[in-house]
Protein backbone atom coordinates (compact mmCIF):
# COMPACT_ATOMS: atom_id res chain seq x y z
CA UNK A 1 0.00 0.00 0.00
CA UNK A 2 1.52 3.28 -0.83
CA UNK A 3 -0.03 6.60 0.91
CA UNK A 4 0.35 9.72 -0.22
CA UNK A 5 -1.88 12.84 0.28
CA UNK A 6 -0.13 14.59 -2.93
CA UNK A 7 -0.86 11.79 -5.28
CA UNK A 8 -3.89 11.46 -7.40
CA UNK A 9 -4.93 8.91 -10.36
CA UNK A 10 -7.37 10.00 -12.67
CA UNK A 11 -8.45 7.89 -15.46
CA UNK A 12 -9.96 8.95 -18.89
CA UNK A 13 -12.71 7.10 -20.89
CA UNK A 14 -10.39 4.55 -22.49
CA UNK A 15 -9.29 2.17 -19.74
CA UNK A 16 -10.95 2.71 -16.59
CA UNK A 17 -10.33 -0.64 -15.34
CA UNK A 18 -6.59 -0.40 -15.92
CA UNK A 19 -7.06 2.75 -13.97
CA UNK A 20 -8.91 1.09 -11.23
CA UNK A 21 -6.21 -1.72 -10.94
CA UNK A 22 -3.24 0.87 -10.83
CA UNK A 23 -4.84 2.75 -8.25
CA UNK A 24 -5.91 -0.38 -5.92
CA UNK A 25 -2.47 -1.33 -6.48
CA UNK A 26 -0.96 1.12 -4.91
CA UNK A 27 -4.01 1.53 -1.94
CA UNK A 28 -5.57 4.94 -3.39
CA UNK A 29 -9.18 6.01 -4.66
CA UNK A 30 -9.06 6.66 -7.96
CA UNK A 31 -9.61 10.48 -8.62
CA UNK A 32 -13.25 11.79 -9.08
CA UNK A 33 -13.57 13.41 -12.49
CA UNK A 34 -15.88 14.21 -14.74
CA UNK A 35 -15.52 13.57 -18.52
CA UNK A 36 -18.40 14.42 -20.92
CA UNK A 37 -19.51 15.89 -24.57
CA UNK A 38 -21.60 18.66 -25.45
CA UNK A 39 -23.74 17.91 -28.38
CA UNK A 40 -21.39 19.41 -30.83
CA UNK A 41 -19.32 16.82 -29.69
CA UNK A 42 -16.57 18.75 -27.63
CA UNK A 43 -14.69 17.12 -24.92
CA UNK A 44 -15.81 18.77 -20.81
CA UNK A 45 -13.59 17.90 -18.04
CA UNK A 46 -14.03 18.55 -14.28
CA UNK A 47 -11.97 17.87 -11.78
CA UNK A 48 -14.30 16.83 -8.62
CA UNK A 49 -11.60 17.52 -6.19
CA UNK A 50 -8.53 19.91 -5.14
CA UNK A 51 -5.38 18.95 -7.36
CA UNK A 52 -3.21 22.32 -6.41
CA UNK A 53 -0.32 21.34 -5.62
CA UNK A 54 -0.57 17.30 -6.46
CA UNK A 55 1.27 15.01 -8.27
CA UNK A 56 -1.24 14.13 -10.92
CA UNK A 57 -1.10 11.05 -12.77
CA UNK A 58 -3.14 10.83 -15.91
CA UNK A 59 -4.07 6.92 -16.96
CA UNK A 60 -5.09 6.91 -20.86
CA UNK A 61 -4.29 4.51 -23.81
CA UNK A 62 -4.50 5.92 -27.25
CA UNK A 63 -6.47 3.37 -28.63
CA UNK A 64 -9.66 3.26 -30.77
CA UNK A 65 -11.15 5.80 -31.23
CA UNK A 66 -7.90 7.13 -30.96
CA UNK A 67 -8.30 10.81 -32.11
CA UNK A 68 -11.39 11.31 -29.18
CA UNK A 69 -9.22 9.81 -26.66
CA UNK A 70 -6.27 12.03 -27.40
CA UNK A 71 -8.51 15.24 -27.22
CA UNK A 72 -9.78 14.22 -24.11
CA UNK A 73 -6.31 13.82 -22.43
CA UNK A 74 -5.20 17.12 -24.19
CA UNK A 75 -7.93 18.42 -22.00
CA UNK A 76 -7.45 16.65 -18.90
CA UNK A 77 -4.20 18.36 -19.20
CA UNK A 78 -5.00 21.48 -19.05
CA UNK A 79 -7.63 21.42 -16.88
CA UNK A 80 -5.25 19.94 -14.55
CA UNK A 81 -2.69 22.79 -15.16
CA UNK A 82 -5.50 25.48 -14.79
CA UNK A 83 -6.74 23.49 -11.54
CA UNK A 84 -2.74 24.26 -10.37
CA UNK A 85 -1.42 20.89 -10.05
CA UNK A 86 2.20 20.59 -9.41
CA UNK A 87 3.22 17.86 -11.33
CA UNK A 88 1.22 16.24 -14.29
CA UNK A 89 2.34 12.81 -15.32
CA UNK A 90 0.45 11.10 -18.20
CA UNK A 91 0.50 7.38 -17.60
CA UNK A 92 0.35 6.48 -21.49
CA UNK A 93 0.18 2.47 -21.96
CA UNK A 94 -0.35 2.49 -25.64
CA UNK A 95 1.01 5.29 -27.31
CA UNK A 96 -0.94 5.81 -30.29
CA UNK A 97 0.73 6.77 -33.67
CA UNK A 98 3.46 5.37 -32.76
CA UNK A 99 3.66 3.28 -36.60
CA UNK A 100 4.59 7.40 -37.94
CA UNK A 101 7.60 7.61 -35.90
CA UNK A 102 9.54 8.47 -39.43
CA UNK A 103 9.24 9.13 -42.87
CA UNK A 104 8.97 6.32 -45.40
CA UNK A 105 7.74 7.77 -48.52
CA UNK A 106 8.13 11.81 -49.53
CA UNK A 107 5.23 14.18 -47.81
CA UNK A 108 4.92 12.04 -44.66
CA UNK A 109 4.40 13.27 -41.60
CA UNK A 110 6.26 12.40 -38.86
CA UNK A 111 3.05 11.56 -36.50
CA UNK A 112 4.69 10.45 -33.37
CA UNK A 113 6.92 13.53 -33.34
CA UNK A 114 3.57 15.71 -33.72
CA UNK A 115 1.95 14.13 -30.42
CA UNK A 116 4.92 14.21 -28.05
CA UNK A 117 5.18 18.07 -29.11
CA UNK A 118 1.28 18.04 -28.57
CA UNK A 119 1.55 16.87 -25.31
CA UNK A 120 4.09 19.17 -24.09
CA UNK A 121 3.19 21.61 -25.20
CA UNK A 122 -0.22 21.40 -23.61
CA UNK A 123 1.73 21.13 -19.95
CA UNK A 124 2.57 17.34 -19.62
CA UNK A 125 5.51 16.91 -17.47
CA UNK A 126 6.46 13.32 -17.48
CA UNK A 127 4.88 10.60 -19.92
CA UNK A 128 5.05 6.92 -18.63
CA UNK A 129 4.51 4.23 -21.54
CA UNK A 130 4.96 0.37 -22.66
CA UNK A 131 6.52 -0.41 -25.46
CA UNK A 132 6.54 2.15 -28.18
CA UNK A 133 6.91 0.69 -31.41
CA UNK A 134 10.11 2.49 -31.90
CA UNK A 135 12.17 2.68 -28.83
CA UNK A 136 13.61 5.92 -30.42
CA UNK A 137 10.35 7.96 -30.02
CA UNK A 138 11.27 8.82 -25.92
CA UNK A 139 13.84 11.20 -28.04
CA UNK A 140 10.91 13.03 -29.64
CA UNK A 141 9.93 14.84 -25.84
CA UNK A 142 12.00 17.02 -23.77
CA UNK A 143 10.50 15.58 -20.57
CA UNK A 144 10.96 12.31 -18.81
CA UNK A 145 9.78 9.19 -20.99
CA UNK A 146 9.55 6.00 -18.75
CA UNK A 147 9.56 3.21 -21.29
CA UNK A 148 8.44 0.50 -19.60
CA UNK A 149 8.62 -3.20 -21.06
CA UNK A 150 5.76 -6.43 -20.81
CA UNK A 151 8.36 -8.41 -21.93
CA UNK A 152 9.10 -10.13 -18.36
CA UNK A 153 5.54 -9.97 -17.82
CA UNK A 154 5.27 -12.65 -20.97
CA UNK A 155 8.27 -14.65 -20.51
CA UNK A 156 7.08 -15.78 -16.86
CA UNK A 157 4.04 -16.73 -18.07
CA UNK A 158 5.50 -18.63 -21.16
CA UNK A 159 8.02 -20.41 -19.20
CA UNK A 160 5.14 -21.36 -16.62
CA UNK A 161 3.63 -22.94 -20.05
CA UNK A 162 5.99 -25.14 -19.82
CA UNK A 163 5.96 -25.37 -23.62
CA UNK A 164 7.95 -27.96 -25.70
CA UNK A 165 10.43 -27.54 -28.07
CA UNK A 166 9.76 -23.58 -28.41
CA UNK A 167 11.33 -21.14 -30.51
CA UNK A 168 10.80 -17.25 -30.50
CA UNK A 169 9.59 -15.87 -33.76
CA UNK A 170 9.79 -12.22 -34.69
CA UNK A 171 7.76 -11.54 -37.48
CA UNK A 172 9.80 -8.94 -39.16
CA UNK A 173 13.35 -7.61 -39.13
CA UNK A 174 12.67 -5.03 -36.64
CA UNK A 175 11.17 -6.86 -33.64
CA UNK A 176 14.08 -9.25 -34.21
CA UNK A 177 15.91 -7.39 -31.07
CA UNK A 178 12.84 -8.46 -28.75
CA UNK A 179 12.31 -11.51 -29.69
CA UNK A 180 16.24 -12.41 -28.69
CA UNK A 181 15.66 -10.65 -25.89
CA UNK A 182 12.49 -12.97 -25.17
CA UNK A 183 14.81 -16.46 -26.81
CA UNK A 184 17.49 -15.53 -23.94
CA UNK A 185 14.95 -15.39 -21.18
CA UNK A 186 13.34 -18.66 -22.46
CA UNK A 187 16.61 -20.16 -22.99
CA UNK A 188 15.72 -21.32 -26.84
CA UNK A 189 16.46 -20.30 -30.44
CA UNK A 190 14.62 -17.83 -32.25
CA UNK A 191 13.99 -17.19 -35.92
CA UNK A 192 12.73 -13.79 -38.33
CA UNK A 193 10.57 -14.03 -41.12
CA UNK A 194 11.29 -11.66 -43.94
CA UNK A 195 8.12 -10.38 -45.27
CA UNK A 196 7.07 -7.02 -47.51
CA UNK A 197 4.25 -4.81 -47.43
CA UNK A 198 2.16 -4.18 -50.18
CA UNK A 199 -0.27 -1.52 -48.63
CA UNK A 200 -1.34 -0.71 -44.91
CA UNK A 201 -2.07 -3.51 -42.51
CA UNK A 202 -1.01 -6.11 -45.22
CA UNK A 203 2.47 -8.73 -45.92
CA UNK A 204 3.43 -11.46 -47.67
CA UNK A 205 6.41 -13.85 -46.06
CA UNK A 206 8.81 -14.54 -48.21
CA UNK A 207 11.25 -16.10 -45.57
CA UNK A 208 11.94 -17.49 -42.61
CA UNK A 209 15.44 -17.39 -41.10
CA UNK A 210 16.34 -20.18 -38.63
CA UNK A 211 14.25 -23.70 -38.02
CA UNK A 212 11.06 -23.88 -37.18
CA UNK A 213 10.19 -27.71 -38.67
CA UNK A 214 9.01 -29.44 -35.87
CA UNK A 215 9.14 -26.44 -33.47
CA UNK A 216 6.14 -24.87 -31.05
CA UNK A 217 6.69 -21.32 -32.62
CA UNK A 218 5.92 -18.19 -30.18
CA UNK A 219 5.34 -14.80 -31.88
CA UNK A 220 6.12 -11.96 -30.06
CA UNK A 221 4.67 -8.59 -31.45
CA UNK A 222 4.25 -4.86 -29.52
CA UNK A 223 0.80 -4.70 -30.93
CA UNK A 224 -1.58 -6.63 -33.04
CA UNK A 225 -4.13 -4.69 -34.65
CA UNK A 226 -6.03 -5.99 -37.75
CA UNK A 227 -4.17 -9.56 -36.93
CA UNK A 228 -3.92 -10.30 -41.09
CA UNK A 229 0.35 -9.69 -40.57
CA UNK A 230 -0.35 -12.37 -37.83
CA UNK A 231 -2.30 -14.83 -39.32
CA UNK A 232 -0.04 -14.92 -42.78
CA UNK A 233 2.82 -16.05 -40.17
CA UNK A 234 0.86 -18.14 -38.13
CA UNK A 235 0.34 -19.96 -41.85
CA UNK A 236 3.62 -19.36 -43.47
CA UNK A 237 5.12 -21.44 -39.90
CA UNK A 238 2.67 -24.17 -40.57
CA UNK A 239 3.73 -24.65 -44.65
CA UNK A 240 7.18 -25.10 -42.97
CA UNK A 241 6.36 -27.64 -40.78
CA UNK A 242 6.03 -25.84 -37.31
CA UNK A 243 3.45 -26.93 -34.69
CA UNK A 244 0.51 -25.09 -33.71
CA UNK A 245 1.65 -21.55 -32.28
CA UNK A 246 1.73 -19.26 -29.71
CA UNK A 247 1.45 -15.71 -30.40
CA UNK A 248 2.49 -12.57 -27.93
CA UNK A 249 1.74 -9.28 -28.19
CA UNK A 250 2.29 -5.79 -25.65
CA UNK A 251 -0.86 -3.63 -27.08
CA UNK A 252 -3.77 -5.83 -28.17
CA UNK A 253 -5.37 -3.12 -30.43
CA UNK A 254 -7.57 -5.62 -32.59
CA UNK A 255 -9.15 -3.55 -35.16
CA UNK A 256 -12.22 -4.89 -37.41
CA UNK A 257 -12.98 -8.24 -37.24
CA UNK A 258 -9.12 -9.10 -35.59
CA UNK A 259 -10.68 -10.92 -32.50
CA UNK A 260 -12.51 -13.53 -34.74
CA UNK A 261 -9.26 -13.93 -37.13
CA UNK A 262 -6.97 -14.61 -33.97
CA UNK A 263 -9.35 -17.44 -33.29
CA UNK A 264 -7.22 -19.48 -35.74
CA UNK A 265 -7.33 -23.33 -35.37
CA UNK A 266 -3.14 -22.92 -35.63
CA UNK A 267 -2.81 -20.76 -32.94
CA UNK A 268 -2.91 -22.17 -29.60
CA UNK A 269 -3.03 -18.66 -27.49
CA UNK A 270 -2.98 -15.20 -27.84
CA UNK A 271 -1.34 -13.12 -25.40
CA UNK A 272 -1.98 -9.83 -24.48
CA UNK A 273 -1.75 -7.29 -21.58
CA UNK A 274 -4.45 -4.81 -20.68
CA UNK A 275 -2.59 -1.61 -22.19
CA UNK A 276 -5.79 -1.52 -24.11
CA UNK A 277 -9.40 -2.66 -22.54
CA UNK A 278 -10.19 -5.69 -24.08
CA UNK A 279 -13.95 -6.45 -24.89
CA UNK A 280 -15.51 -8.82 -22.46
CA UNK A 281 -17.15 -11.23 -25.05
CA UNK A 282 -13.79 -12.99 -26.90
CA UNK A 283 -12.92 -16.43 -27.42
CA UNK A 284 -11.15 -18.38 -24.34
CA UNK A 285 -7.94 -18.50 -26.73
CA UNK A 286 -7.24 -15.20 -25.55
CA UNK A 287 -5.43 -14.47 -22.26
CA UNK A 288 -4.68 -11.00 -20.99
CA UNK A 289 -1.80 -10.02 -18.41
CA UNK A 290 -2.17 -7.11 -16.49
CA UNK A 291 0.53 -4.43 -16.56
CA UNK A 292 -1.12 -2.03 -13.50
CA UNK A 293 1.08 -4.15 -11.03
CA UNK A 294 4.32 -2.78 -13.10
CA UNK A 295 2.94 0.91 -13.65
CA UNK A 296 1.82 1.17 -10.17
CA UNK A 297 5.52 0.03 -8.90
CA UNK A 298 6.95 3.08 -11.33
CA UNK A 299 4.83 5.36 -10.01
CA UNK A 300 5.93 4.52 -7.02
CA UNK A 301 9.41 5.23 -7.95
CA UNK A 302 8.66 8.34 -9.70
CA UNK A 303 7.19 9.51 -6.55
CA UNK A 304 9.81 7.86 -3.66
CA UNK A 305 12.87 7.86 -5.83
CA UNK A 306 14.56 5.44 -7.18
CA UNK A 307 15.21 3.73 -10.75
CA UNK A 308 12.83 2.39 -12.81
CA UNK A 309 15.47 -0.42 -14.75
CA UNK A 310 14.85 -1.83 -10.95
CA UNK A 311 11.65 -3.27 -12.69
CA UNK A 312 13.39 -5.36 -14.78
CA UNK A 313 15.22 -8.67 -15.19
CA UNK A 314 17.60 -7.24 -17.78
CA UNK A 315 18.23 -3.41 -16.22
CA UNK A 316 19.70 -1.90 -19.78
CA UNK A 317 15.90 -2.05 -21.00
Amino acid sequence: MYSSSKLRIFSGSSNPLLAENIADQLGLPLGKIKLSRFKSGEVYVHYEETIRNCDVFLVQSLSHPINEFFVELLVMIDAAKRASARTINVVLPYYGYARQERKAAPREPISAKMVADVLTTVGANRIVTIDLHAAAIQGFFNIPVDHLTALDLLSDYLKAKNIPNPVVVSPDAGRASTAEKLANQLDSPFAIMIKKRPAHNESVITHVIGDVQGQTPIIIEDLIDTGTTIVNVVEGLKERGAEDVFVCATHPLFSGDALKKLDHPNIREVVVTDSILLPTERSPRFKALSVAPMLAEAIRIIMEGGSISTLFKNAGV
